[in-house]
């Protein structure tokens, strides 16, 4: 079982920056790939960036160079920080295990919109 709180989103500018975070349990995040989804009104939820135990990251194309996720994991924490956020960026935020399960457990996520 594992145990996901998101928190950090908000409303921001385009251009603007916010940083989210996600306390995951501690029974299984240091195991695993951790990753950040989000997931647009009317489409599809999708990975944006993941990160290995180690620190290996990747991210989506659509984000490269904007986005940086890390992770902490004497914390239990993994990170977004979002630069240079686009109207495209709108969408719930949720952070899970890379690959996900399925029938898996999800939080809440943190609802992320970036409007004029």
């Amino acid at each position: 079982q594992v145990q996901l709180v998101e928190s950090g989103g908000g409303l921001v500018q385009p251009g603007g920056f916010l940083k989210l975070s996600c306390a995951a349990s501690g029974t299984v995040f240091s195991i695993l790939t951790m990753g950040w989804y989000r997931q647009a009104p009317g489409k599809q939820r999708e990975l944006v960036a993941s990160i290995t135990r180690g620190g290996r990251t990747n991210y989506v194309d659509a984000v490269k160079g904007r986005f940086t996720i890390s992770r902490d994991n004497a914390k239990n924490m993994v990170y977004l920080q979002m630069n240079s956020l686009k109207p495209e960026d709108t969408a719930v935020y949720y952070c899970n295990r890379f690959p996900y399960l399925t029938g898996g457990y999800w939080g809440q996520g943190t609802q992320v919109t970036v409007s004029s």
